[in-house]
């Protein structure tokens, strides 16, 4: 199959040369008792360079060479023959000839060493970028498997006397760790989703609210000492959303937000919808629904703002290390939606990420009626 594909685009390449050759040397045609057939020249050099930009070398050179027949036969006198009486007429046909061939073969050189250029390129910031995942989970899966490993070690250790309060507070530590490795897994495997493409939202009805509650309930841990406040909508409907793929969202923000802001820090997470109205019909016809969390924290620097949805992109002077790939997550997840998330300081202080999803909406006085 692919051998024929690859013959497929080798005709078609040489099509292509030939009928661009054809359609130029046409519409000079049209003035050749106006122009020096010096310009015809010229402009069939164009189009041999411009064939060697997008085509491979052989579909080129017979480009080259169709030209410079086409040059002597249609436009040097005597017309409709190969032959040249004139001396000048013909070292200009062979110059010509000769200028088309290097220009060809050099302007192909050049694109397939930009090519490789682009490639190696290509390869060197993949490295990098794997450098800093490999150094990232280093640390970010390494201290909490040795916790694991060092918990589970001492737990069966017959020569270390615990008490059961010791026990407790092991434990919740290696469970603690246990949720870190997990959220750093879930990151690696959702990305990976992403990339591959494999991301198919599935839609269904969300209690927004309780979703934002269930991911504070499971970072209770982190957020022990900041303060949280979740402010909505004093009535809000059923959203038509994919919930996984919200929660890890909304779930990656306030993460983020507990490990880079200070103790005492207040993280807000606000929930509204905005129907778009018909005024014709008076009916609604879209709802939007919004979900803004900010917090009160130090913010981004401006120059790191366009960047920190990027894959593997952690802001400077980071202190709590990460993958950096939370955000890019965020990033993927809403747009698999249909939506968008948007990241911007505070006057006041702080970072303000703004989520928007185009979504269907079932009201509970409807559920009622079911």
């Amino acid at each position: 199959m692919n051998t024929f594909l690859k013959q497929t685009k080798a005709k078609n390449q040489y099509f292509v040369s030939i009928l661009s050759v054809s359609i130029v040397s046409a519409l000079c045609l049209f003035t050749r008792d106006f122009l020096d057939y010096k310009v015809t020249g010229y402009l069939l050099l164009v189009v041999v360079s411009l064939l060697a930009i997008f085509l491979e070398i052989f579909p080129v050179l017979i480009a080259a060479i169709l030209s410079a027949l086409v040059l002597d036969f249609l436009f040097i006198k005597p017309y409709y023959t190969l032959h040249i009486n004139n001396t000048a007429d013909l070292l200009l046909l062979l110059l010509f000839f000769v200028i088309a061939l290097i220009n060809a073969v050099l302007t192909y050189k050049i694109r397939k060493a930009e090519q490789i250029a682009q490639v190696k390129e290509a390869r060197l910031s993949t490295m990098k970028l794997y450098n800093i995942l490999l150094d990232s989970l280093s640390h970010e899966l390494r201290t909490p498997i040795a916790t694991i490993m060092g918990g589970v070690g001492t737990l069966q250790g017959k020569s270390v006397n615990l008490t059961e309060d010791n026990k407790t507070k092991l434990l919740s530590e290696m469970e603690k760790a246990s949720l870190r490795l997990n959220h750093q897994v879930e990151n690696l495997l959702n990305m990976s989703r992403l990339e591959s493409g494999y991301i198919q939202p599935k839609f269904d009805w969300c209690d927004v609210n309780e979703l934002v509650y269930n991911v504070i309930d499971n970072l209770s841990e982190e957020l022990a000492f900041h303060k949280v406040m979740v402010r909505k909508n004093d009535y809000l409907p059923l959203f038509k959303l994919d919930y996984g793929l919200t929660e890890q969202m909304i779930y990656n923000i306030i993460y983020n937000a507990s490990q880079y802001t200070p103790k005492g820090a207040s993280i807000e997470i606000m929930i509204e919808y905005k129907p778009e109205v018909d005024f014709e019909y008076h009916e609604e016809v879209q709802m939007t629904c919004n979900i803004t969390i900010a917090d009160d924290g130090n913010g981004f620097e401006t120059s790191e703002i366009p960047k920190v949805f990027d894959k593997f992109y952690r802001v400077n002077d980071s202190k709590t290390g990460g993958t950096g790939l939370g955000l890019s997550i965020v990033k993927g997840f809403a747009e698999a939606q249909h939506g968008t998330v948007t990241l911007a300081n505070r006057e006041e202080g702080g970072a303000i990420f703004k989520m928007s999803f185009p979504a269907q909406v079932m009201h509970l006085k409807e559920i009622s009626n079911e």
